[in-house]
């Protein structure tokens, strides 16, 4: 309990100092023996942050646990975000029949292209 504690104090100092684009991608991941790893979403964060590490350092500090280091960690955050390419689901025979006619109704081009793309795509996943 009394690390779950000082991590938390931890993180919420670590949220008062870092800059809000950082305060949003990082957060304080552990504290061991002087040591407080910091974990980023990516890897321009975590180099901002190992620029930043002695000022931190020296901040987090003042009020909390000896910090001695800091060490930075690339972890991205699991994104609530999927990729439908792999579980596409087929248009309806409705919707393929109108996107046929507006096809048809088009000239040449891209757009054209795009929808004949969309409706052999749609015929394979059936």
């Amino acid at each position: 309990m009394a690390h779950a504690r000082l991590l938390m104090k931890l993180s919420s100092r670590f949220d008062e100092l870092a800059p809000g684009a950082l305060r949003h991608a990082a957060h304080v991941a552990n504290y061991k023996s002087g040591k407080i790893v910091i974990h980023a979403e990516n890897g321009a964060v975590a180099a901002k942050l190992r620029q930043m590490s002695r000022r931190l350092c020296g901040e987090l500090s003042i009020e909390g646990a000896e910090c001695n280091d800091i060490e930075v960690k690339v972890q991205p955050r699991q994104s609530s975000y999927r990729s439908t390419t792999s579980t596409s689901k087929p248009i309806s025979g409705r919707a393929a029949d109108s996107l046929r006619a507006a096809a048809e109704a088009m000239p040449p081009g891209k757009l054209r292209q795009a929808i004949d793309t969309l409706l052999q795509r749609s015929i394979r996943a059936e």
